[in-house]
């Protein structure tokens, strides 16, 4: 089903080479966007953004390190040479796959800083060089991914997840009047490669505790984030959607 308002527009995802991401960056290009594959890894990027053009959708690779202020900038300029502008931003990538698991109190401090300037930082670092295209276009919309890790105190991912979730506030405060609404997807445990190599048969475990008792898909990310990015959600900012099984229940 076409959403309206994402035909034709230009959407950065970044953190698009695999996982959640990739499947943001492919449920975009179906919908008719034009997509920009953002992404550390080139040959990660390179292959999504490939296959995006060989379903006869329009697609860029840029190369980004989201913890760099100056890689950042150089992203968002080489999108704007391509297409002319950026409509949609979604602020996808983080450590994930992979990280270190230790406590706030022991992890390696140098590792710490790392994790947050991409996990945290990186959002707002890809916002201040998107926005003011966005703006010159009369507006746009921007996708932060938070976690449910964020109301679950679990240690520094948690942490970077509960900052997603302020940033994601105090963005929509300011972008409001620019035409810019801002909110963010809360995943729970999700089939990703990434998901499998950090959590294991924890997962497993998880599950039975979640209402809907199952794991989540990147389907049934892609849906909410498409969906807060269309006209549908015109009148929606600064909320922090859970899609998680019921994992979390907020009052």
């Amino acid at each position: 089903m076409k959403l309206d308002g994402i035909e034709g527009k230009v959407a950065v995802v970044t953190g698009a080479g695999g996982g959640i991401g990739e499947a943001y960056a492919k449920g975009l290009a179906a919908q008719g966007a034009k997509v920009v594959v953002a992404e550390i890894v080139a040959a990660n990027g390179e292959r999504v953004a490939g296959e995006i053009r060989a379903s006869g959708a329009e697609s860029l690779f840029v190369e980004v390190d989201v913890s760099s202020q100056e890689s950042t900038l150089a992203m968002a300029e080489k999108v704007i040479g391509k297409f002319g502008g950026i409509d949609f931003l979604v602020n996808n990538a983080a450590i994930f796959g992979g990280m270190k698991l230790d406590t706030l109190l022991t992890v390696d401090w140098a590792y710490y800083q790392k994790f947050m300037e991409v996990n945290m930082n990186g959002a707002l670092l890809c916002t201040r060089a998107c926005y003011e295209s966005m703006q010159s276009r009369g507006g746009g919309a921007i996708v932060n991914q938070s976690s449910t890790a964020a109301w679950m105190g679990a240690g520094y991912y948690g942490l970077a997840k509960h900052a997603i979730n302020g940033l994601t506030h105090a963005l929509a405060n300011e972008m409001g009047l620019r035409g810019i609404r801002v909110n963010a997807i809360a995943p729970g445990p999700t089939d990703t490669e990434a998901m499998r190599g950090v959590a294991g048969d924890y997962v497993k475990e998880m599950i039975k505790n979640i209402p809907l008792r199952r794991v989540g898909t990147t389907d049934d990310m892609v849906a909410v984030c498409l969906f807060l990015l269309s006209d549908d959600a015109s009148w929606m900012t600064a909320q922090v959607i859970n899609v998680d099984g019921g994992q979390i229940a907020r009052l």
